[in-house]
């Protein structure tokens, strides 16, 4: 199991990163996201887009930091730009065990560093954390995410030109 963890989200600073920190979450691979600032608009788009697109991934805000960290159970790997080289440590990291990836909004609590089994570094200069979550998620799962089926009632066709889109028809409609 993969969950992201979204820390220091500032309403309405950060509804659209946050956004899109969720929806990379979803496609590049993980089970789940987690934001400890709650935010109903934010989880109505995620599941939105999940009704419409597919695939099962769910999201829950308002989750306590401190003590969601304390009570998790299986690896934690924090993103940030002070950490270990992604090409050093994604090698180490215990695939059979649940991964926690924390990524930060605003400045994160120190005692975090202490906290992750793991800080690594998508490079050593400052960058989006979308950038950071997706390049760590294709890393992690070997680019699995690429062959992933959603099954949602919209489908885009990959093709050379134009748009491609399929709608799924479901039972009753």
């Amino acid at each position: 199991m993969i969950t992201v963890f979204r820390i220091g989200h500032r309403i309405p600073r950060d509804q659209r990163i946050t956004t899109h920190v969720a929806l990379v979450a979803r496609a590049f691979g993980a089970d789940n996201i987690l934001v400890d600032t709650k935010d109903t608009k934010l989880e109505e788009t995620i599941r939105g887009t999940c009704q419409r697109f597919g695939g099962n991934f769910d999201i829950q805000t308002g989750i306590h930091q401190k003590t969601f960290l304390r009570q998790w159970k299986g690896l934690v790997v924090h993103l940030t730009m002070y950490g270990e080289r992604l090409e050093e440590a994604i090698h180490r990291i215990d695939k059979n065990k649940d991964l926690l990836i924390v990524v930060g909004a605003e400045k994160v609590p120190a005692e975090l560093y202490e906290i992750a089994d793991f800080n690594i570094a998508v490079g050593n200069q400052p960058h989006s954390e979308v950038a950071a979550l997706s390049l760590f998620l294709d890393r992690y799962t070997g680019a699995a995410w690429q062959k992933k089926t959603f099954e949602g009632t919209i489908e885009i066709i990959p093709c050379r030109k134009g748009k491609m889109v399929r709608q799924h028809v479901t039972e009753g409609e």
